[in-house]
Order: C-alpha cells, then structure tokens, then sequence
C-alpha cells in the first residue's frame, strides 16, 4: 500500500480573497518617491500668476534642490514645466518638486518646535504678566471633541 502525502491546507495556493479597490479622487500632487537619504516637498514657485522669487530663493537657501523630470524614474508619469524659468522641472499650478536632505528636514523640522515652543512661553509668561488677583486668568488647554447630546 503506497502512503499518500498530506498537505497543509495553508500550503495549497488559493486566490487570496483581496479587499475590493476603493476609487479615491487623483491627486494632483502625487510625487514619485524619494531616493534615499531625501525627503520631496512641493514648494511654490509662483501665486496667483506672479513668481515668488521670494520663497524659491529662500527653499534654495536652505538646501532644497528642485527635481528634474530626467531624475526621475517614469517621468512620464508627474507633470513637467514646459517653458519658462522653470522648463523640465517637476512641478504643476505653482508648485515646484524639491528634494532635500532628510538630516536636513529633520534639523529644520527641530528649529521650528523649538521655535513655535518659545513663542507659546513667551505668550504665556505676557499673559501671566496681566493676571490681578482680583480675576485669574486659567490657562486650561484641554479641548474635547462632542458629536452632538449632552455632556456626561
């Protein structure tokens, strides 16, 4: 008598049953991923028709580098400046692509918390500065999010 093989029922291949894909509206600001060691950011190149050589300059400044369409694998695929300043960029309605180094971003990324948290203090410690006896002032900074009936 032969001895027949038993296989797992995981082992057996078996069409996976997969969630239905669900339509979501196209971005207009996809951007294809990043290569290693950088981060992408849109960053405008010009509002309501006029170039903001401005905030360009600056983004430059601090170590971004706008992307070109021949860096990017399926290039086919982003939107590219045709003509101007700006030709064969990444980049669409004002927005250019920019790469920057991900040490960067994040040095960047801590100036600004340490930044936004010395403006909270020195709001706080004004308005302490006001507080009379008479009438404290409570700085409760607790928010709570209610869907409509009554607070329980």
């Amino acid at each position: 008598m032969e001895k027949k093989e038993n296989t797992s029922r995981a082992s057996q291949t078996r069409s996976k049953s997969e969630r239905p894909k669900v339509w979501v509206p196209p971005s207009s600001l996809d951007a294809p991923p990043a290569p290693d060691g950088f981060r992408y950011r849109w960053i405008r190149a010009e509002s309501v028709g006029f170039q903001d050589t401005k905030n360009i300059s600056g983004r430059l400044r601090e170590g971004y580098e706008l992307v070109r369409a021949e860096e990017v694998e399926n290039a086919g695929d982003y939107p590219v400046v045709d003509d101007g300043k700006y030709k064969g960029m990444i980049g669409v309605g004002g927005l250019l692509l920019a790469k920057v180094p991900i040490e960067i971003a994040k040095q960047r990324q801590e100036y600004m918390a340490n930044r936004h948290k010395q403006r909270d203090e020195a709001v706080n410690t004004d308005l302490m500065k006001e507080q009379d006896s008479r009438m404290p002032i409570n700085v409760e900074r607790q928010s709570r999010v209610t869907f409509g009936g009554t607070k329980k």
